[in-house]
């Protein structure tokens, strides 16, 4: 096997537990301020988040739920107005201090970066949110940590299409079994698969009942020495938190 020297990490709901308490907030008060009626409550969000993308969120939220919503506007500019006041206020949540990181993150990335490992992320969520979260969790320097931050619309397809994979690989001229990728979702899952990527899978509340078929290890999280992980699927060789000793041998 060609030796490991990349970690690939999604973002939203794989670093920090975002989507309830912060993009799914954010939504709503960017609803409220261009005076429409609409309220994406828990459940409703679950659903919402099978669409990967903010805009095509709302685009789908449109079509299935407000099909006969009057525009004064071209449709494409409203769902684009949304998601910029959606990401501003999500980006003043983040900055309150209120979403932390999911544990064993920090410890992990410590890890990595004493071990020399590259460290890239690919996800759907547009760039400012990611740097904003990045920030205040682990403090402006760590935006230099990553390589590379695959972000937002920077590829046509987004996942489960494996595009923001590709991208990742080629500006980081490596190979897919130089990686390990961490997920929480069955889209983030399957993106990785296609290019053949060994994944790790952190589920959450959204997430836990998806098909993971595929994953190395489904852990609830990644734990710490005092807060062991639970094990969903896959062979985790006696540890009770993921470090890079475990990943060294996935």
């Amino acid at each position: 096997m060609t030796e490991l020297s990349t970690l690939i990490f999604d973002v939203d709901g794989t670093l920090a537990e975002t989507e309830k308490d912060g993009h799914r907030v954010a939504y709503n008060r960017a609803f409220a301020e261009a005076g429409l009626d609409w309220e994406w409550s828990t459940s409703l969000y679950g659903e919402l988040l099978t669409v990967s993308g903010g805009k095509e969120r709302i685009d789908y939220y449109i079509s299935n739920y407000q099909p006969k919503l009057e525009l004064s506007i071209p449709r494409d500019k409203l769902i684009d107005q949304l998601h910029a006041s959606k990401c501003e206020y999500y980006q003043e949540l983040i900055a309150t201090g209120t979403i932390p990181l999911r544990p064993g993150i920090k410890r992990l990335l410590t890890e990595a970066r004493k071990n020399q490992m590259r460290l890239a992320i690919a996800t759907t969520s547009a760039l400012p949110n990611v740097t904003t979260l990045l920030e205040y969790t682990l403090g402006k320097e760590s935006i230099s940590w990553f390589e590379i931050i695959a972000a937002g619309d920077m590829v046509p397809e987004k996942k489960p299409a494996p595009d923001i994979y590709y991208y990742v690989l080629e500006k980081m001229n490596i190979q897919a079994n130089n990686c390990i990728v961490f997920e929480d979702s069955d889209n983030g899952l399957e993106a990785a698969l296609k290019v053949g990527l060994r994944t790790v899978v952190t589920v959450n509340d959204y997430t836990k009942n998806q098909d993971f078929t595929g994953a190395k290890l489904v852990l609830n999280h990644l734990g710490e020495p005092e807060e062991p992980f639970t094990v969903i699927s896959g062979n985790a060789q006696g540890k009770t938190y993921l470090d890079m000793n475990l990943i060294y041998n996935l």
